[in-house]
């Protein structure tokens, strides 16, 4: 059965493994939804999410190093049981056909989920130091945002867009 996270008992080292397990959850999924939506051109949905999962991939490097410098090898107390979905973008948002631009629309709801979510956090948090560390990410979810809405900024909406018949292939 999983737990919940109490966010009253979470320290540095809890918030630093919950980080990380966010951005290993949002690499799977991204990954996953490549696979799902398939490559058919360069620059397609599919490279979107290809991109995606390689910076949340990055992003997971960069704070396993960060605990790796603070903490060693010191076991996890925090698990993925203990959350669900917090940046992994919604799975119920992509179609086979959708558009570049449509899929950097669902990787923006997903950093604005993970905004959210780090902005709570640190308002539930007892430890200070965990608590910059979420303030931290909160700012980083920010700059995500604003680097995906630049993304999208210089796409056109894409064939499909507003298309009643989105899920079927187009017709030749």
């Amino acid at each position: 059965m999983p737990r919940s996270l109490d966010f009253q008992t979470l320290d540095l080292r809890d918030a630093l493994d919950l980080a990380i397990l966010v951005e290993e959850e949002a690499r799977e999924r991204y990954a996953e939804l490549a696979r799902q939506v398939g490559g058919r051109y360069a620059g397609d949905a599919s490279d979107v999410f290809e991109r995606m999962a390689g910076n949340e991939a990055k992003h997971a490097r960069q704070l396993s190093e960060r605990r790796a410098e603070l903490f060693g090898t010191t076991p996890r107390r925090v698990s993925p049981l203990m959350f669900w979905q917090i940046e992994a973008p919604d799975a119920g948002e992509v179609r086979v056909f959708m558009s570049p631009k449509q899929a950097y629309g669902v990787a923006l709801n997903a950093e604005r989920r993970a905004y959210e979510f780090y902005e709570l956090a640190a308002t539930q948090v007892a430890d200070d130091r965990a608590r910059e560390l979420f303030l931290e990410l909160r700012d980083e979810e920010r700059m995500h945002q604003e680097a995906v809405a630049r993304l999208m900024a210089d796409l056109p909406d894409g064939p499909d867009l507003g298309d009643d018949d989105a899920d079927e292939p187009p017709a030749l």
